[in-house]
């Protein structure tokens, strides 16, 4: 899609709360606050302190207010329901809007007078106990929200099921990326990759659900190909030390690179684009490949089959044959490589947009505050 001729309008004030966030929550609420803030609202951003040290929530005009919600449970959200409460107190907004599952328990836990939106971003995938706490927690938020947002389809459906009241899709797009700052040979030299030699790579916070164990399982098989693709992973997370060690052991061609800022240069320099993962709702990654053009072979988990459609390589999770097979065949098809980048910028531009995604925003808090205040500008 292309962006709304007219900008979104809403004068009225949220609060965007989110947990722990170092990839796409943590973008996506960035890119809502400068939307919102560009559309007159007056925003604020209740999240962990590292949340503003990463994503500068006040350099696109928010306001922000430390409530510390780590990823996971502890017994410090007693803590974080009460700063939050006491973050709405002191400053009133006619929307509460959570992002994620603990953000969102927190906000509902916090009672705010507001009308409380919570967007699901992912599912839950843990077992054991901290899968049934989470279930209990999704259970919680679904029945003590005005509305909940689905990023895909699924995950409406799942709200839904859990009680929620109020339901509806709401697709996260992609903030677009600047311009490579490099050229493809120069994002290639970084890497000591040849001219002849593909390059090969995945973005996303190393965490148990991306699958990198999967994709350097994979890779370690492309040793023997001439000449051997190079696959780079930029990302950080819990699960650096286990894949570096599993990259050692199997000799795999991977280089973890950590967090980058320049995915557009690494884009540039790419010949393939890889998502592994066990699930996902619309990620980002996927989102940047395929407008940038690149050929993706990405699994077909979650709401990444109505995102694609037919203009990636779709393959099941946790498959490293599937993902061996996928791509030495596009590796060995120059002719299909080209069609389906074609097909992916194609498919990018019927995407809602940031823009898109900011109005359809406003159009719901106007629906749940008609009239908003403006007691907080």
């Amino acid at each position: 899609m292309t962006d709304a001729s007219s900008a979104p309008h809403w004068p009225g004030s949220v609060a965007l709360v989110l947990a722990s966030s170092t990839g796409g929550v943590g973008q996506h609420v960035r890119s809502l606050a400068r939307g919102l803030t560009e559309a007159g609202a007056s925003v604020l951003v209740c999240g962990p302190a590292a949340t503003q040290d990463q994503w500068n929530f006040t350099a696109v005009g928010a306001r922000f207010a430390p409530v510390e919600i780590p990823a996971s449970p502890t017994p410090a959200d007693g803590r974080a329901v009460a700063v939050l409460r006491r973050a709405l107190a002191d400053t009133p907004v006619d929307v509460v809007h959570a992002h994620g599952l603990r953000a969102g328990l927190v906000a509902v836990l916090a009672r705010p007078a507001a009308p409380l939106v919570v967007t699901w971003h992912n599912a839950v995938l843990s077992g054991g106990l901290r899968g049934q706490m989470s279930r209990l927690a999704e259970r919680i938020v679904a029945r003590n929200v005005r509305v909940a947002l689905g990023a895909s389809a699924d995950l409406v459906e799942r709200a839904a099921a859990l009680g929620a009241a109020d339901a509806r899709l709401a697709p996260v797009a992609a903030p677009t990326l600047p311009p490579p700052r490099r050229r493809r040979p120069a994002v290639r030299a970084e890497f000591g990759v040849a001219p002849d030699r593909p390059l090969i790579v995945s973005v996303g916070r190393l965490h148990p659900q991306k699958r990198y164990d999967v994709l350097v399982d994979a890779a370690a098989r492309w040793r023997t190909r001439n000449p051997a693709p190079v696959v780079v992973i930029a990302g950080s997370g819990p699960a650096y030390l286990q894949l570096a060690a599993r990259i050692s052991a199997t000799r795999a061609p991977v280089t973890l690179l950590g967090h980058r800022t320049d995915v557009a240069d690494l884009l540039a320099g790419a010949d393939l684009a890889l998502v592994t993962s066990d699930w996902e709702a619309r990620q980002l990654f996927a989102q940047e490949a395929m407008r940038a053009g690149v050929p993706l072979v990405a699994t077909a988990v979650g709401g990444l089959p109505e995102l694609v459609g037919d203009a990636a390589v779709l393959i099941p999770p946790g498959d490293v044959d599937a993902v061996d097979a996928a791509v030495r065949d596009l590796l060995d098809d120059e002719a299909r490589r080209t069609d389906l980048a074609r097909r992916a910028a194609a498919r990018a531009a019927t995407w809602p947009t940031e823009t898109d995604t900011v109005a359809a925003l406003a159009d719901l808090y106007a629906e749940l505050a008609p009239e908003p205040s403006t007691r907080t500008r």
